[in-house]
């Protein structure tokens, strides 16, 4: 058996199909075929209390797009950290950075086995196209950090993405030092872009749901809390908002309502 071939079912052992994940909820959400019957049961029971929540995970997605374009093109950012990849889709990050600058440099980071399955298999040439992929967990950023100097410069600005993931961090205190952790390692100029779900009585209906499912739990956040996350940050116009009130564009959907995923983007000074 090959290193790389011992590693996969390493990997492959880790998953199990039998308790929904958020990734491959998220891609049930987002018409994707990368799920399986416990993802579709919960999600089928969650959409009864929460009809919007395919719509934020489009309105999430578009989101990212437009902010990864607006760095990439407005501001020159040519760096991505993303973390919480979630499985691969259409316009994924290095793509819309790459069809803006070709030299954009991409690293993706998730801890679901069966992402990092995923990603292998769909993101491309790696390295020789800017694009590398660590299986590593948020609430242990050093190893990321670390990690992601193969890829990305520090000593130059760099898109850090932490887009659908804070939430799944339900200690408040653990969250701020690993975001701070991230953020103290970006140089000036480097930008922060944020998504999040937010409380609602439907929203809260919900996460409740989601937390009884045995899945990885959540935690809803308003947006004063993620106001605190930009601490140091140059928070940029329009602020935290519902994702579709973020720069809309032709394209964006969803701009009549108020969509319960937030965010905002800051820069460093």
């Amino acid at each position: 058996m090959t290193q790389q071939s011992a590693e996969l079912s390493r990997v492959l052992r880790r998953i199990d199909t039998s308790v929904p994940h958020p990734a491959r909820v998220w891609d049930y959400w987002l018409g994707g075929t990368d799920n399986y019957a416990a993802d579709r049961a919960v999600s089928d029971e969650i959409i009864k209390l929460m009809p919007d929540l395919p719509i934020i995970a489009r309105a999430e997605r578009q989101f990212i797009g437009r902010v990864v374009r607006f760095l990439a093109g407005d501001k020159e950012i040519d760096q991505f950290l993303d973390i919480g990849t979630g499985i691969p889709t259409a316009d994924n990050i290095h793509q819309v950075a790459q069809r803006v600058n070709p030299c954009a440099r991409i690293v993706y980071v998730d801890n679901d086995p069966i992402v990092l399955v995923h990603a292998r298999a769909l993101l491309g040439c790696g390295l020789e196209c800017g694009i590398d992929y660590i299986d590593a967990d948020l609430r242990d950023p050093e190893p990321i950090l670390q990690a992601a100097t193969d890829t990305l410069d520090f000593a130059r600005p760099i898109g850090l993405m932490l887009m659908g993931v804070l939430e799944f961090v339900t200690d408040d205190t653990l969250l701020h030092d690993a975001v701070t952790v991230l953020v103290d390692a970006l140089a000036s100029g480097s930008y922060l872009g944020i998504a999040h779900s937010v409380s609602s009585p439907s929203m809260d209906k919900a996460a409740a749901a989601w937390n009884a499912s045995g899945a990885t739990e959540i935690l809803l956040r308003t947006p004063e809390q993620l106001a605190e996350l930009f601490e140091g940050f140059e928070l940029l116009p329009p602020g935290i908002v519902s994702l579709p009130q973020w720069h809309p564009d032709a394209s964006t959907e969803y701009t009549d309502r108020e969509v319960f995923q937030f965010g905002g983007l800051g820069r460093k000074p």
